[in-house]
């Protein structure tokens, strides 16, 4: 989420700013570094272990992308037990990109700490995990930020015994469903197998978040594709021809409703004619047949419809171009990606509408994992606000 000008505008501001470890730079050995930089962090009081058991309860308000309306996401930051992932436990929601594993999980066998939580859901009807910590997170809070997006994040210190196991009673059974942070998950269950044996390396930092809080809001986000050559704008325009209704539209209306009840629809743009449309898939079947032997949730996800009847079938892409990138790009709003287009960095976009939490959950249950940036959770959780250290020393 930080490119490299903002990483710099970070590391500017402190000597202790966390991207100068979660981001290291430099050097031959930039994730020795880090370690290094953490434990000098730790010598100088900057980082102190906490001495206690403790829950730490987090409040986050924000302001939703492109809207005007003021909302509240609650959850808290704890330690959770590593598990392969399975019904009942813990469950992934998207497929990763190889990459940013092997990067995570060098800077985590150099540090010996997990630096940013993973950004988990579970059910909590009633909302017992919640009461349990509410009365400790009514005072004045132990740690106070605002950043660049304008999120207040807060968060408070929860020590009393009998709140932090009411808080566990709560979730004791409850299944987790990743929401953001799968490839640190993955990072946290090979580190745990290589260090062998039990301690504080079997457990992961986690925020988790109930899917019935108000606060949780999901947000799309959209692909690019380059490499356009003549003969694959044309395989393209015949793919979209022969599933979608096509209608021009203005470019407000590029990004589909996020009503996710009516029939698939997309936005389509192109960098050549720059004429915005919408696409609405003309009958369920045409999903069905493209995802056969897939789930009856799957086969409703537009991320999914997109995928294989445009990135595969009619632009010819594989899982791995697609894990690795290769002709597909991602953008987190239209003007980013109208921008993109405009400067020819690619050939033609296409805009979601976000995937409603049920339907993230249901595809999950169904033992599925969607494609890669199926969804965007937002706000994010801010790293550096508390680390997990895997060892006790």
């Amino acid at each position: 989420m930080i490119d490299p000008e903002q990483r710099a505008r970070l590391a500017a501001r402190s000597l202790y700013n966390v991207v100068h470890v979660d981001l290291p730079e430099g050097g031959a050995d930039p994730y020795a570094a880090a370690a290094a930089t953490l434990h000098g962090w730790q010598r100088e009081g900057a980082v102190v272990r906490e001495p206690d058991p403790a829950l730490w309860a987090l409040r986050q308000d924000y302001e939703a992308p492109g809207e005007a309306l003021h909302r509240t996401r609650s959850g808290f930051l704890c330690r959770v037990r590593i598990e392969d992932y399975g019904p009942g436990r813990i469950r992934p929601h998207e497929r990763t990109h190889p990459g940013p594993r092997e990067d995570r999980l060098r800077l985590t066998r150099a540090t010996r700490t997990n630096l940013s939580p993973i950004f988990a859901l579970h059910s909590d009807p009633a909302g017992a995990a919640r009461s349990s910590l509410a009365p400790h997170a009514a005072g004045e809070p132990w740690g106070d930020v605002t950043d660049d997006e304008g999120t207040r994040h807060r968060t408070w210190r929860v020590t009393d015994p009998d709140a932090i196991q009411a808080a566990q009673a709560a979730l004791a059974d409850a299944e987790l469903l990743i929401a953001d942070g799968h490839h640190r998950y993955e990072t946290a269950r090979v580190y745990a197998d290589e260090v062998g044996g039990e301690g504080p390396h079997r457990y992961v930092l986690m925020c988790l978040v109930a899917l019935e809080d108000p606060g949780l809001t999901v947000f799309p986000t959209h692909r690019l594709v380059r490499g356009l050559s003549p003969e694959r704008q044309e395989a393209l325009a015949d793919a979209i021809r022969a599933s979608f209704d096509v209608r021009e539209v203005g470019r407000a209306e590029l990004v589909p409703s996020p009503d996710g009840d009516g029939p698939l629809t997309l936005g389509y743009v192109d960098a050549h004619f720059q004429r915005p449309f919408a696409l609405t898939l003309k009958d369920p079947a045409i999903a069905d047949r493209a995802l056969a032997g897939r789930s009856d949730p799957y086969r409703r996800l537009d991320t999914a419809v997109l995928e294989a009847l445009v990135l595969k079938d009619a632009l010819g892409m594989t899982d791995d171009d697609i894990s690795h990138l290769r002709g597909l790009g991602y953008a987190r709003d239209a003007g980013e990606a109208l921008g993109l287009l405009e400067r020819g960095e690619y050939d033609a976009a296409f805009f979601l509408r976000p995937t409603p939490v049920e339907q993230v959950r249901a595809v999950a249950a169904a033992g599925e994992s969607m494609p890669p940036k199926s969804t965007y959770f937002f706000p994010k959780l801010l790293t550096g606000l508390v680390f997990n250290p895997l060892t006790d020393d």
